[in-house]
């Protein structure tokens, strides 16, 4: 798929061409001026008229009409050199891939024309190759008569005079597996929640747990309730599914110690319960598992790269549906931590099922916890559908957490946690919490409420029910799920440091 190679020739022959253009003032150089002269200064005089565009982003495409062996050539503007960031890079060659995806069967770069002072080839590579990966991203879908491409992009030359190749193929071989993993995460939450149901997603972790040498474990009902996962069992009570716990185990260092537990919501269908959605807001609520699905494509991209870390991943996932043996309104259930729970929302089932998980998580020696779910519309009325909401019982956890999101390009922002807060999840007159006091600070008091099962054991919260999915085209994938924090747990995982105790 990736082939590097050195000393460019114009003369080769190759179907398309891609060469990156900042902008800048004066006479082209290096491989552009020789670009140039072969087309006896047509270049530079396309450029100056604004046809091959140098601005951030921005595509152009010429035909060479035989003056050298390639039969096209794509432009990607890049801006000022000051300008260009890794962000800016990988979402450059996003557009550029959705342009070409389907017009070339292959394609050469020259990788150097993408670097700066600021952007060496191995970033410009790591860029290049998970910017592939996803903005070629295609859900299959279900229909009985596929309208197949013609043609699909399925060969990259790299060209470049970076002298080691071992570190440039480790770069391509790293971006490559980010993109992969989200795009696995992306097509677990577009499948329809009568296909994955919390049996098949626990036969997706357990092929998961065989390809990487996992330890797996999958709890099935009756052990559930041994352990008095109540909270977990409330939810699944109206459904003929039985649920199941998910536990992937990955072991990095020597000794089980500094153990990052990763936990996602695997709802694998919200009819909200009793507390019944809307006839529009029902719909789409098989991307209920999204925090699930990015936990798995978390687990992925750590199995390709192997890095010296200590991960348990615990995801519990059910239904939650509405018949005569559903929960309701003014229950009293107990949790597995033996806290005890007044039920006055059914549709803040993701609470509950995370409160048993994120017990779990602790069971199996998580010393740190990052849980992800797409937990409540609250979150989109205060951030948009571009931020994912974060909520935090440790600023030193949670600026790792950070750190991660920003360089894979899923932002997140945090949201406050004040003792007023926690006062108000611990606000029931006959259990130790009710699951939702209010529609005041809604994604506040749904974060409080799983911290109140963290308790001491550092943690973040991320909300991701406004970026698990997307209602149009974007440079780095197409409308529907994004597979969002996926790269991030990754990349926190990967730059992990242990807190001072």
């Amino acid at each position: 798929m990736f082939y590097l190679k050195k000393d460019f020739q114009f003369q080769e022959n190759q179907e398309g061409l891609v060469i990156g253009l900042f902008e800048r003032s004066g006479k082209l150089e290096g491989t552009l001026a020789e670009l140039d002269h072969e087309f006896n200064g047509y270049i530079h005089e396309l450029i100056k008229n604004g046809e091959i565009s140098v601005k951030e982003k921005n595509i152009s495409k010429i035909h060479t009409l035989g003056k050298i062996g390639t039969k096209t050539i794509w432009f990607v503007g890049l801006g000022k050199e000051k300008n260009l960031t890794f962000e800016k890079l990988r979402d450059s060659f996003g557009r550029l891939f959705k342009e070409i995806h389907h017009k070339h069967w292959e394609i050469a770069f020259l990788l150097d024309s993408f670097t700066n002072e600021k952007m060496d080839t191995l970033d410009a590579a790591h860029a290049m190759s998970e910017a592939y990966a996803l903005a070629t991203y295609h859900f299959q879908g279900y229909k009985q008569k596929q309208n197949e491409p013609e043609k699909s992009l399925s060969e990259l030359t790299i060209y470049t005079d970076y002298c080691d190749q071992e570190e440039l193929e480790a770069s391509i071989t790293v971006g490559y597996a980010f993109g992969k993993g989200t795009n696995s995460a992306r097509n677990l939450v577009n499948i329809p929640g009568n296909l994955l149901t919390a049996e098949e997603m626990a036969n997706y972790a357990i092929d998961l747990a065989a390809k990487y040498d996992f330890e797996v474990e999958i709890l099935e009902k009756d052990e559930i309730e041994s352990l008095g996962m109540g909270a977990f069992l409330a939810v699944n009570q109206g459904s003929t599914e039985p649920p199941r716990m998910i536990v992937l185990k990955y072991q990095g260092k020597e000794l089980w110690e500094d153990v990052i537990g990763l936990v996602g919501k695997g709802i694998t269908f919200d009819t909200g319960g009793y507390s019944i959605k809307t006839k529009s807001g029902i719909v789409g609520m098989k991307t209920d598992m999204g925090g699930a699905a990015a936990v798995l494509g978390a687990m992925e991209i750590i199995g390709e790269l192997k890095p010296e870390q200590n991960v348990v991943a615990v995801i519990p996932s059910t239904d939650n549906m509405i018949s005569g043996s559903a929960f309701k309104p003014d229950d009293v259930i107990t949790s597995m931590s033996g806290k005890t729970i007044e039920v006055l929302n059914t549709d803040a089932e993701g609470r509950l099922v995370l409160a048993d998980a994120v017990t779990y998580a602790k069971h199996h020696g998580a010393n740190y916890l990052v849980d992800v779910a797409t937990l409540t519309g609250g979150v989109i009325t205060a951030l948009g559908l571009h931020t994912t909401g974060a909520m935090t019982n440790n600023e030193c956890l949670y600026e790792q957490v950070l750190e991660a999101s920003f360089e894979a390009g899923e932002p997140i922002w945090q949201l406050p946690l004040f003792e007023k807060d926690k006062e108000r999840v611990r606000s029931s007159k006959i259990a130790d919490l009710n699951n939702s006091p209010g529609r005041e600070g809604h994604a506040i008091v749904a974060g409080a409420f799983i911290g109140e099962f963290a308790e001491e054991t550092p943690w973040v919260h991320l909300d991701i029910a406004g970026t698990a999915t997307a209602s149009k085209d974007y440079d780095l994938g197409p409308a529907g799920a994004t597979g969002v924090m996926t790269r991030t747990l990754a990349l926190f995982v990967e730059r992990f440091e242990p807190l001072e105790k």
